[in-house]
Order: C-alpha cells, then sequence, then structure tokens
C-alpha cells in the first residue's frame, strides 16, 4: 500500500488514534512541501521552451496607429462597432484601470526590455469581453499569449467592478425610481418600473392564409408586442 492510499483509508477510519492523525497530515504536509520544491511556480523563461519574440513595441505602435493617433486607420465608427463603445470612454476605463492596479504598468523585464503595454493588455481584455473568442485567438494581432491575455482579463475585471461598482453595478436608489417612474409616466405607462410585458395588437392586414396562425383567443389575427420600460443606465438592465 502507497502512503497516498494509507491517508485515504485512514481519514475515512473515523475510529483512527489522534496520533495517527497527525502522524497522517504531517506526512501530507511533506508531500506538498517536497511537490513545491521540485515544480516550482514558473519564474522567467522555463528551461526547453521556445521564447517567442512577439515584438511587442512594434505591435503597440501598430495598434495605436490603427485606433488611437490622431488620424487612426480605423475611425470612429468603426472604433465604436469593435470595441462597443466610443473612444474617449475606451481611454478613461483605461486611465483609471492603470491608475488601479500595478499589473496594467508597462515594465521592464530583467534583461531591460519593456514588456506589454497597458494599451496591448487592455485592448485584450476589451476584445474576449466583446467578441467572446478564445484568449489564443489574439495573439495573431495584438501579439499577446493566451495565459497573459487570460490574466489581464481577469485583472481588468476586477478593477473595473472595484473602481466604477459602486455607481452602476447596484440597485436603484430613491432618486433613481422617481426618475424612472417619471419616465414611464411620460410614455404612457404611469406606475410601472422595470417592466417587461408583452401584449396582443390586432394585426388589420394580416394574409388571409395566416389567419388561422395568428389567431388565439381573439376572434381576429393579432400579433405580440413587447414591451420595455427602461432607460440607457447600464444597472437597469440587469
Amino acid at each position: 500500500m502507497n502512503f497516498n492510499h494509507f491517508v485515504m483509508d485512514e481519514v475515512i477510519d473515523s475510529s483512527s488514534s489522534d496520533y495517527k492523525r497527525k502522524v497522517i497530515f504531517s506526512g501530507a504536509a511533506h508531500i506538498i512541501v517536497e511537490d513545491t520544491l521540485n515544480h516550482p511556480g514558473r519564474i522567467g523563461s522555463i528551461e526547453g521552451y521556445d521564447v517567442v519574440d512577439r515584438e511587442r513595441l512594434l505591435h503597440h505602435d501598430l495598434l495605436y496607429k490603427d485606433y488611437f493617433s490622431d488620424k487612426p486607420t480605423f475611425g470612429p465608427r468603426i472604433f465604436r462597432c469593435r470595441f462597443q463603445m466610443k473612444r474617449h470612454v475606451f481611454m478613461r476605463i483605461m486611465n483609471v484601470v492603470e491608475e488601479r492596479d500595478e499589473y496594467f504598468v508597462q515594465k521592464r523585464n530583467a534583461e531591460g526590455t519593456l514588456g506589454l503595454s497597458c494599451l496591448q493588455k487592455v485592448v485584450a481584455a476589451f476584445r474576449l469581453l466583446a467578441y467572446g473568442v478564445a484568449a489564443d485567438a489574439l495573439d495573431e494581432y495584438i501579439h499577446i499569449g493566451e495565459s497573459t491575455a487570460l490574466e489581464a482579463l481577469r485583472k481588468f475585471t476586477v478593477a473595473v467592478v472595484e473602481i466604477f461598482g459602486e455607481e452602476y453595478v447596484r440597485l436603484p436608489n430613491e432618486d433613481d425610481t422617481a426618475r424612472l417612474l417619471v419616465i414611464g409616466a411620460n410614455r404612457g405607462f404611469s406606475g410601472m418600473f422595470g417592466s417587461i410585458d408583452l401584449m396582443h395588437r390586432g394585426w388589420k392586414n394580416c394574409p388571409a392564409a395566416w389567419h388561422d396562425m395568428y389567431r388565439g383567443h381573439k376572434k381576429e389575427p393579432t400579433i405580440i408586442l413587447m414591451t420595455t420600460i427602461t432607460t440607457m443606465t447600464t444597472w437597469e438592465k440587469r
């Protein structure tokens, strides 16, 4: 019987003495420490692995020229389509995230080479959120590795929630509720708040061949309309 099986058997056996339990957990701790020493976490390059020169500075410049220069290759309309927001909103988010988390500050490695810029990491995070693509799909354009892209996404989302959560990721307060009720009343839905309703409306010009298909509890053909009472505020769409 190897030690791992011995540990499992002894843990399951509730009649084991306290002394045996101490021996078991002491041995388990020894195994964990030994495994950690033999398989340390990644620090720098890994022996035997190919180092990919992604030319980070070059591709930072290309990314900047494409979207963020004074005369970008892709204008505001394409930027809005690809990032799901306007450029000034993107820049505001990127700047506060960089101030919040040192991870997004561009640094030099042990050889003095500059690493990925804040722009590259944040663009990678936005692309993952906007398109839902696999992380390794970003390597060809942004030239950021899969694991780095996922780490950037994780840290980006944490920073955004910490910075903007109190304002945008919250329930409506009394002022918000009063404002929404006024908006609803102005649209003909007095007293409704955050409502999604379905209603039947008569379809006068419904083709004769479709009458039976669109006739339910009413005698005439109807179509179903969905009415939503909401605004552009993000938290009101949760």
